[in-house]
């Protein structure tokens, strides 16, 4: 099931390729929109991105967990974690095996 990993780099030679600005301008920007999107994480915002899915941050509370050698109980501290939530395009995309159609411009 290991496919190719798309890297920063694939994806400012993809906005190179389409949207036509310099490789130094894509790269820039592609840079700025994942800044954007950690620095909101990170604050504890919801990012949510049409047709494609919604990055959450979810808390989530002090619990009691077990070492599965020992079966010694642990407390498992709270903390925040990041969820990242498909939208119904994306998983029907997936579903289906196919990737989306061209925007029409």
């Amino acid at each position: 099931m290991g496919g190719r990993t798309v890297t920063r780099v694939d994806l400012s030679e993809a906005v190179y390729q389409k949207v036509g600005l310099s490789r130094t301008e894509s790269a820039d920007l592609v840079e700025m929109v994942l800044e954007t999107i950690c620095d909101k994480v990170v604050m504890g915002e919801s990012v949510k991105l049409s047709s494609f899915g919604s990055f959450v941050v979810r808390k989530k509370n002090e619990r009691i967990g077990r070492n599965p050698k020992t079966g010694e109980e642990v407390p498992i501290s709270p903390r925040r974690v990041m969820v990242f939530k498909p939208s119904n395009v994306l998983k029907d995309a997936v579903l289906k095996g196919h990737a989306r159609t061209k925007r029409k411009a």
